[in-house]
């Protein structure tokens, strides 16, 4: 193990530790109320954190040993998996918050979109890697196109719309940034033109694919005046949590919109809650080291030595950066809320077991362009 870790992303790794380490005290810190009103002790929901990151550690050394080269043989069953286990939310799924996202097995909720994200990450992969011949057709070219539209369509039904544009846009970058011909690329943006075009008709003639609630969070422009309203009120108190904090205060536990003011303290809104607790210098200074993050991983995927590790890389980086941005505009109320968990730091375990394993793949890529970089030193 010690020569793997020589080999690994010595900075991503020390960087992700910390985050998951900081996110895991956030989470007690600003659960610790609804913790108590609910279940009667205020570490509920850290335990079930703390699990779900011991369990994500023993799978993350198990992605690092794993040869990318393998995941050919096993993309499509989990593929497969994926789509049947979204396909079943749809009939039998029972609804939370709004949505049939989640599959539970005794306390613990597993939510398939999110896993959908990194297969759909690896399938695109593996798929370009392997067929770079046939990409001048545009059929061939498509494909993983098709595949992240069926599980984004699968995710909106739910309805889950934060996690379907996410879906959406790793689906589309990871095109564009593919080894398509231009021709091929331009065919589908004229395509996605004519389908904006096509629900923009829908909505004049009065039809709607967003439900009611989809359409509130529209509403999302000077929260603090629709105080009463649910398109306001967290918005509203997470200005009021941002706007508690100083530059710089140390005072850990004492925020004062955990106490039920911020219903989803520890899971959306957990990036009020840090600067509340410890000033505006501390928040920047999280986003900071998200960017860092970010760029270590564009960073491997720009010395991989093969299309398939770089698209895993692009796409992951991808994830993690539209996570962030969609996390944070809702939060400021500069786009509408989506429900979508801030990476590292708010509560979720599905979320936590991807991103992982996600960044435990970037691991493994790091080590086999060492590996590979070595094996061209000694042929010279």
């Amino acid at each position: 193990m010690s020569r793997l870790f020589n080999k690994m992303d010595k900075t991503l790794l020390i960087l992700s530790i910390i985050m998951f380490v900081f996110g895991l005290f956030m989470i007690l810190d600003a659960s610790s109320m609804r913790s108590f009103i609910d279940y009667g002790t205020n570490n509920r929901f850290f335990f079930k954190q703390l699990i779900i990151l011991i369990i994500s550690f023993f799978a993350s050394v198990f992605a690092i040993f794993v040869p990318t080269k393998k995941y050919k043989k096993w993309i499509i069953p989990g593929y497969i998996f994926v789509v049947a286990l979204l396909i079943y939310l749809c009939f039998f799924g029972e609804y939370s918050n709004g949505a049939k996202s989640w599959l539970y097995i005794g306390p613990f909720g597993l939510q398939p979109s999110e896993i959908a994200k990194l297969v759909i990450i690896i399938f695109t992969a593996v798929y370009y890697k392997a067929n770079q011949k046939l990409l001048n057709g545009i059929i061939p070219s498509i494909i993983p196109l098709v595949a992240g539209a069926i599980i984004t369509l699968l995710t909106f039904v739910q309805p889950d719309g934060g996690t379907g544009l996410i879906l959406f846009l790793i689906t589309m970058v990871l095109f564009f940034i593919s080894p398509v011909p231009r021709k091929n690329k331009i065919a589908v943006i004229i395509l996605g033109i004519g389908i904006i075009v096509l629900i923009l008709l829908l909505k004049v003639f009065g039809l709607n694919i967003l439900t009611p609630t989809q359409l509130d969070r529209f509403n999302f422009l000077e929260p603090c005046t629709r105080y009463q309203e649910s398109t306001g009120f967290q918005v509203c108190n997470g200005y009021i949590a941002i706007n508690n904090g100083k530059l710089i205060s140390i005072s850990p536990g004492n925020s004062m919109q955990k106490y039920l003011y911020l219903p989803e303290a520890y899971t959306d809104f957990i990036f009020p809650i840090i600067v509340e607790e410890f000033g505006l210098i501390p928040g920047i200074l999280v986003i900071l080291i998200y960017m860092i993050i970010i760029y270590r991983i564009l960073y491997q995927a720009r010395r991989s030595t093969n299309i398939g590790n770089a698209l895993i890389c692009y796409g992951v980086a991808t994830y993690i950066f539209l996570h962030v941005v969609i996390n944070l505009v809702g939060v400021l109320g500069l786009l509408p809320l989506t429900g979508v968990p801030l990476p590292f730091l708010s509560y979720g375990g599905s979320f936590a077991l991807t991103l992982a394993i996600s960044l435990a793949i970037i691991q493994r890529i790091s080590i086999e362009t060492y590996n590979e970089a070595q094996k061209k030193i000694l042929n010279n």
